[in-house]
Protein backbone atom coordinates (compact mmCIF):
# COMPACT_ATOMS: atom_id res chain seq x y z
CA UNK A 1 0.00 0.00 0.00
CA UNK A 2 1.53 3.15 -0.70
CA UNK A 3 2.17 6.09 1.81
CA UNK A 4 -0.56 9.02 1.62
CA UNK A 5 0.47 12.08 -0.20
CA UNK A 6 1.03 15.25 1.85
CA UNK A 7 -1.70 17.72 2.49
CA UNK A 8 -1.06 20.43 -0.23
CA UNK A 9 -0.13 23.31 1.33
CA UNK A 10 -0.37 27.23 0.43
CA UNK A 11 2.89 27.42 -0.30
CA UNK A 12 2.42 24.66 -2.99
CA UNK A 13 -0.62 26.61 -4.42
CA UNK A 14 1.73 29.93 -4.26
CA UNK A 15 4.60 28.13 -5.97
CA UNK A 16 2.49 26.60 -8.69
CA UNK A 17 0.90 29.83 -9.01
CA UNK A 18 4.29 31.42 -10.01
CA UNK A 19 5.82 28.71 -11.73
CA UNK A 20 2.21 28.40 -13.90
CA UNK A 21 1.91 32.33 -15.29
CA UNK A 22 -0.49 31.11 -18.27
CA UNK A 23 -2.80 29.20 -15.40
CA UNK A 24 -5.50 32.57 -15.16
CA UNK A 25 -5.27 32.38 -19.08
CA UNK A 26 -6.77 29.08 -19.02
CA UNK A 27 -9.07 29.87 -16.45
CA UNK A 28 -10.06 33.85 -16.73
CA UNK A 29 -13.33 32.82 -14.48
CA UNK A 30 -11.77 32.52 -11.65
CA UNK A 31 -10.50 36.04 -11.64
CA UNK A 32 -14.22 37.63 -11.19
CA UNK A 33 -14.68 34.29 -9.01
CA UNK A 34 -12.39 35.22 -6.69
CA UNK A 35 -13.15 37.21 -3.41
CA UNK A 36 -10.65 38.90 -1.15
CA UNK A 37 -10.96 41.23 2.01
CA UNK A 38 -10.32 44.53 1.36
CA UNK A 39 -8.24 46.44 3.87
CA UNK A 40 -10.41 49.46 3.80
CA UNK A 41 -13.40 48.29 6.00
CA UNK A 42 -13.23 44.26 5.47
CA UNK A 43 -15.68 43.99 2.86
CA UNK A 44 -15.23 41.80 -0.08
CA UNK A 45 -13.54 42.89 -3.57
CA UNK A 46 -12.69 40.57 -6.13
CA UNK A 47 -9.26 40.33 -7.00
CA UNK A 48 -8.72 42.60 -10.03
CA UNK A 49 -10.07 45.66 -7.30
CA UNK A 50 -7.83 44.22 -4.72
CA UNK A 51 -4.59 44.52 -7.21
CA UNK A 52 -6.10 47.88 -8.00
CA UNK A 53 -5.99 48.96 -4.63
CA UNK A 54 -2.26 47.61 -3.81
CA UNK A 55 -1.48 49.52 -7.10
CA UNK A 56 -2.54 52.83 -5.46
CA UNK A 57 -0.80 52.13 -2.38
CA UNK A 58 2.37 51.61 -4.12
CA UNK A 59 1.53 54.74 -6.08
CA UNK A 60 1.09 56.79 -3.39
CA UNK A 61 4.07 55.68 -1.37
CA UNK A 62 6.11 56.37 -4.53
CA UNK A 63 4.28 60.05 -4.68
CA UNK A 64 5.31 60.71 -0.95
CA UNK A 65 8.76 59.54 -1.59
CA UNK A 66 8.80 61.39 -4.93
CA UNK A 67 7.72 65.09 -2.57
CA UNK A 68 10.60 63.80 -0.30
CA UNK A 69 12.80 64.24 -2.90
CA UNK A 70 11.76 67.00 -4.71
CA UNK A 71 11.98 68.56 -0.99
CA UNK A 72 15.07 67.88 -0.09
CA UNK A 73 16.03 69.13 -3.74
CA UNK A 74 14.67 72.40 -2.94
CA UNK A 75 15.96 72.68 0.40
CA UNK A 76 19.70 71.94 -1.13
CA UNK A 77 19.78 74.25 -4.14
CA UNK A 78 18.68 76.93 -1.59
CA UNK A 79 21.70 76.31 0.47
CA UNK A 80 23.71 76.43 -2.18
CA UNK A 81 22.37 79.80 -3.29
CA UNK A 82 23.15 80.93 0.14
CA UNK A 83 26.64 79.55 -0.13
CA UNK A 84 27.54 81.06 -3.22
CA UNK A 85 26.21 84.75 -1.73
CA UNK A 86 28.35 83.88 1.32
CA UNK A 87 31.64 83.11 -0.74
CA UNK A 88 31.01 86.08 -2.90
CA UNK A 89 31.34 88.80 -0.01
CA UNK A 90 34.57 86.63 1.22
CA UNK A 91 35.66 87.46 -2.05
CA UNK A 92 34.69 90.92 -2.46
CA UNK A 93 36.50 91.70 0.61
CA UNK A 94 40.01 93.67 -0.07
CA UNK A 95 41.63 94.09 2.91
CA UNK A 96 42.81 90.35 4.67
CA UNK A 97 42.33 91.98 7.82
CA UNK A 98 38.42 92.19 7.07
CA UNK A 99 38.08 89.03 6.33
CA UNK A 100 37.04 87.44 9.73
CA UNK A 101 34.67 90.37 10.63
CA UNK A 102 32.71 89.55 7.14
CA UNK A 103 32.62 85.86 7.54
CA UNK A 104 31.29 85.72 10.82
CA UNK A 105 28.89 88.45 10.10
CA UNK A 106 27.53 86.61 6.51
CA UNK A 107 27.22 83.61 7.90
CA UNK A 108 24.86 84.96 10.81
CA UNK A 109 23.15 86.64 7.86
CA UNK A 110 22.61 84.50 4.89
CA UNK A 111 22.09 81.14 7.04
CA UNK A 112 20.24 82.72 10.15
CA UNK A 113 22.80 81.84 12.75
CA UNK A 114 21.80 83.20 15.98
CA UNK A 115 25.69 83.49 17.18
CA UNK A 116 28.80 82.42 15.51
CA UNK A 117 32.51 83.43 16.63
CA UNK A 118 36.14 82.37 15.39
CA UNK A 119 39.63 82.47 16.06
CA UNK A 120 42.45 81.93 13.79
CA UNK A 121 45.99 81.44 15.07
CA UNK A 122 50.11 81.23 13.50
CA UNK A 123 49.08 84.12 11.62
CA UNK A 124 51.55 87.07 10.05
CA UNK A 125 53.07 88.99 12.55
CA UNK A 126 50.94 91.98 11.09
CA UNK A 127 47.71 90.57 12.72
CA UNK A 128 48.72 88.61 15.52
CA UNK A 129 47.53 91.36 17.66
CA UNK A 130 43.60 91.65 15.99
CA UNK A 131 41.39 90.33 18.41
CA UNK A 132 40.17 87.37 15.85
CA UNK A 133 44.05 85.93 16.50
CA UNK A 134 43.57 86.23 20.36
CA UNK A 135 41.49 84.16 22.91
CA UNK A 136 42.20 80.48 21.27
CA UNK A 137 43.75 78.10 23.91
CA UNK A 138 46.23 75.28 23.47
CA UNK A 139 43.43 72.88 24.18
CA UNK A 140 40.94 74.95 21.42
CA UNK A 141 44.00 74.42 19.10
CA UNK A 142 44.42 70.72 19.45
CA UNK A 143 40.25 70.48 19.42
CA UNK A 144 40.66 72.02 15.85
CA UNK A 145 43.40 69.88 14.29
CA UNK A 146 41.56 66.63 15.61
CA UNK A 147 38.60 67.17 13.95
CA UNK A 148 38.66 65.53 10.60
CA UNK A 149 34.56 66.19 10.28
CA UNK A 150 32.78 69.31 12.16
CA UNK A 151 31.26 68.70 15.35
CA UNK A 152 27.81 69.13 16.00
CA UNK A 153 25.92 68.26 18.88
CA UNK A 154 24.68 70.09 22.25
CA UNK A 155 26.85 72.46 24.29
CA UNK A 156 29.09 70.39 26.47
CA UNK A 157 30.94 73.23 27.62
CA UNK A 158 33.45 73.67 24.97
CA UNK A 159 36.07 76.99 25.97
CA UNK A 160 35.18 78.42 22.37
CA UNK A 161 31.64 78.68 23.29
CA UNK A 162 33.51 81.75 25.68
CA UNK A 163 34.48 83.62 22.27
CA UNK A 164 30.40 83.93 21.72
CA UNK A 165 28.20 87.20 23.12
CA UNK A 166 25.95 85.40 24.67
CA UNK A 167 27.18 81.79 25.68
CA UNK A 168 24.45 80.65 27.72
CA UNK A 169 22.46 80.54 25.09
CA UNK A 170 24.05 78.04 22.88
CA UNK A 171 22.33 74.70 23.63
CA UNK A 172 23.32 73.27 20.03
CA UNK A 173 26.24 74.12 18.09
CA UNK A 174 28.51 73.16 15.26
CA UNK A 175 32.62 73.24 15.50
CA UNK A 176 34.38 73.66 11.97
CA UNK A 177 38.10 73.61 11.88
CA UNK A 178 39.46 75.84 9.73
CA UNK A 179 42.66 74.32 7.15
CA UNK A 180 44.54 76.00 4.72
CA UNK A 181 44.92 72.28 3.20
CA UNK A 182 42.98 69.34 3.68
CA UNK A 183 45.43 67.23 5.05
CA UNK A 184 47.20 70.60 7.25
CA UNK A 185 46.77 71.00 11.22
CA UNK A 186 43.54 73.40 11.32
CA UNK A 187 44.79 77.33 11.95
CA UNK A 188 41.80 78.58 13.29
CA UNK A 189 38.10 77.32 14.34
CA UNK A 190 34.74 78.58 13.53
CA UNK A 191 31.96 78.41 15.79
CA UNK A 192 28.11 78.75 15.04
CA UNK A 193 25.55 77.96 17.69
CA UNK A 194 21.79 78.44 18.35
CA UNK A 195 19.21 78.41 20.87
CA UNK A 196 17.56 75.28 19.26
CA UNK A 197 18.95 71.93 21.03
CA UNK A 198 18.33 70.38 17.94
CA UNK A 199 19.25 72.64 14.90
CA UNK A 200 22.90 71.31 15.38
CA UNK A 201 22.07 67.30 15.96
CA UNK A 202 25.04 64.58 16.28
CA UNK A 203 25.10 62.46 13.23
CA UNK A 204 23.50 65.35 11.26
CA UNK A 205 24.64 65.44 7.83
CA UNK A 206 28.19 68.10 7.57
CA UNK A 207 28.33 67.79 3.75
CA UNK A 208 27.52 71.72 3.89
CA UNK A 209 29.55 72.88 6.78
CA UNK A 210 32.58 70.89 5.17
CA UNK A 211 32.43 72.76 2.11
CA UNK A 212 31.94 76.34 4.27
CA UNK A 213 35.16 74.83 6.36
CA UNK A 214 37.28 74.31 3.12
CA UNK A 215 35.74 77.75 1.57
CA UNK A 216 36.39 79.64 5.18
CA UNK A 217 40.34 78.24 5.41
CA UNK A 218 40.87 79.10 2.09
CA UNK A 219 40.09 83.14 1.94
CA UNK A 220 41.42 83.51 5.52
CA UNK A 221 44.71 81.88 4.83
CA UNK A 222 45.33 85.16 3.72
CA UNK A 223 45.80 86.14 6.76
CA UNK A 224 48.84 83.89 7.25
CA UNK A 225 50.71 85.60 4.36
Amino acid sequence: MSAPLPPVTEDDIAQFLIHTPDFFERHADLLGAVQLSSPHGGRAVSLQERQAEMLREKIKVLELRLMEMMRHGTENMLIGDKLQRWSRQLFLVARPVDLPAVLVSEMKAQFSVPQAALKVWDVAEVYAGEPFAQGASEDIRILASSLTTPYCGVNVGFDAVQWLDDPQAAASLTLIPLRAAPTAPAFGLLLLASPDSQRYQAGMATDFLERIGELAGAALSRLRD
